[in-house]
């Protein structure tokens, strides 16, 4: 049996080359204390995997070494990528920390039960060279005085899928920073309006926990799968209604695959306090890149959007840049 740890075929060493040269053209590089690369990545249905470099027609599921080793060298140009879908098998989500290596570490959740937690996690991958964990880790539960709180014509008892805390520290050379990322996935629903209720709360949890002075770090950063379709509905309304703002230069950016299972979106979001409404603003020093990685035509180019979406995924993988030693900290 293939491993991933085996020197990859021929074919799928010239595709990873390919691959490397596209990053490097769109993910700027890691500069040690200089610079902190936030990325958030749906990984459709990230559970199990057949472990030959190319998944025949009877395997399942499809996705394969072959796409795995893709997945590890996308994830490696950034510091933590927080990851929505992982599922209760653990399989690929092993093999992909395999093939990333020893410097790699991994902290997440339990599966959160019941249908609508659909046997899902929420997880960070992290470079422990550039960031290690700073003590927090939570979940993020709703209080018994907001269960079944109405919005319109909706009520909300708790997360479908419990969103995930947890604080890391980065920088060096006498400037350090902590932050705190969020990661969620919000619940998908019968229609729109069934996500409304999640995205709001989400709202107000992040203004209480940045406003909140005793609190562990208010340095905070909102980050995942928001199932938000347009930038400007009501959805996207309810996620900014306490002052979280998505920078500007991911506005225009397709979230998800065309010809995947469905239209492009703007699901997937990366979100911070700007200092308004008495909610602190974010220290960590916003460089103005970001984007998202385009992998079609790189990996699988004989394969069709929906095929593709199985073995790598139907989402895009968001990222931003921050400087952890900006021009003002000297």
């Amino acid at each position: 049996m293939a491993a991933v740890s085996d020197r990859p075929p021929a074919p799928v060493r010239k595709e990873l080359e390919g691959l490397r040269a596209a990053l490097d053209e769109v993910v700027p590089a890691k500069r040690l204390d200089h610079n902190l690369l936030v990325a958030t990545w749906n990984l459709r249905a990230f559970g199990g995997l057949t472990e030959r470099w190319e998944a025949g027609d009877d395997d399942s599921p499809k996705r394969d070494l072959r796409s795995l080793v893709a997945i590890a060298e996308i994830a490696s140009r950034f510091d933590v990528v927080a990851l929505q879908e992982v599922r209760g098998d653990l399989k690929a989500l092993r093999h992909l920390l395999r093939s990333l290596g020893d410097h790699w570490g991994l902290i997440l959740t339990d599966v959160t039960r019941g249908h609508k937690g659909n046997d899902e996690r929420m997880a960070f991958l992290f470079d422990t060279r550039r960031l290690r964990l700073s003590g927090l880790a939570a979940e993020l539960v709703l209080p018994e005085e907001w269960k079944g709180v109405a919005l319109g014509d909706r009520a909300l008892r708790q997360f479908a899928r419990t969103p995930y805390a947890v604080s890391f520290l980065a920088g060096g050379r006498g400037y350090r920073q902590t932050f705190i990322l969020v990661t969620v996935h919000i619940v998908y629903g019968d229609d729109a309006g069934d996500r409304t209720p999640e995205l709001a709360a989400l709202a107000d949890w992040a203004a209480t926990m940045a406003r909140d002075v005793n609190s562990y770090d208010q340095n905070l950063i909102v980050l995942g799968d928001f199932n938000i379709e347009r930038a400007g509905d009501a959805n996207y309304q309810a996620f900014v209604s306490t002052g979280l703002q998505v920078p500007a230069e991911l506005v225009d950016f397709p979230r998800t695959l065309p010809g995947a299972g469905g239209k492009t979106t703007f699901y997937d979001q990366i979100a911070w306090f700007a200092g308004e409404g008495g909610v602190p603003a974010l220290s960590l020093h916003y460089s103005g890149r970001a984007g998202i990685f385009d992998f079609v035509g790189h990996v699988y180019p004989q394969l069709s959007a929906q095929e593709l979406s199985w073995r790598v995924s139907d989402h895009y993988p968001l990222w931003v840049e921050f400087l952890t030693n900006p021009p003002e900290a000297g």
